[in-house]
């Protein structure tokens, strides 16, 4: 059987040769993990507050950059383990979606895959690690359409996340 070749005659081992993977511009990926729990009908989410630029002192959900040859799924473990302590096995996360919105991370472009855990909360004792400066539950308050994030004195809205963190909390909470 003869090899395959393509219009300009190339077999896919000489077309991968010439091939320069710096034609097109790549953009960063990331992974964003939102882990909620739901007690006695109290729903709560974790948030992160960020140790460092950008949205520096903003919540967020814990999440961070992908590695060379990590899968995705093993990133959004990694990064939920360093920045919270909380350890959980890629296949215990859900995915929510991908977010690439031009601008939604001041860095260039980003794309992230964020994913979802619903959680037992006397499991998960977060506490905050790498450049995470803080990390905590906020209980969900959800009031005329509008939600609010409550932990002790802290009180956010959605639109208090950092990054477009409201986009993906908002699809989170439709499949939680």
């Amino acid at each position: 059987m003869s090899e395959i070749r393509d219009k300009n005659g190339l077999t896919e081992e000489e077309y991968l040769k010439s091939y320069d993977s710096n034609k097109w511009k790549k953009p960063s990926l990331t992974a964003d993990i939102c882990i909620i729990t739901k007690k006695f009908s109290e729903e709560m989410v974790l948030l992160i507050k960020r140790g460092n630029h950008p949205c520096l002192g903003k919540w967020a959900f814990p999440g961070g950059f992908s590695e060379e040859g990590e899968r995705i799924e093993e990133t959004a473990a990694r990064e939920l383990l360093e920045e919270t302590g909380v350890k959980m096995a890629p296949k215990d996360l859900t995915l929510i979606g991908v977010y690439s919105k031009p601008g939604r991370d001041p860095r260039g472009w980003t794309v992230s895959a964020a994913y979802l855990a619903v959680v037992d909360p006397d499991k998960i004792k977060p506490i905050a690690a790498d450049d995470a400066a803080d990390a905590g539950w906020f209980t969900v308050i959800h009031e005329n359409d509008n939600y609010r994030f409550v932990n002790g004195e802290t009180e956010l809205t959605l639109k208090d996340l950092a990054f477009d963190h409201d986009d993906i909390m908002m699809d989170a909470l439709k499949k939680a």
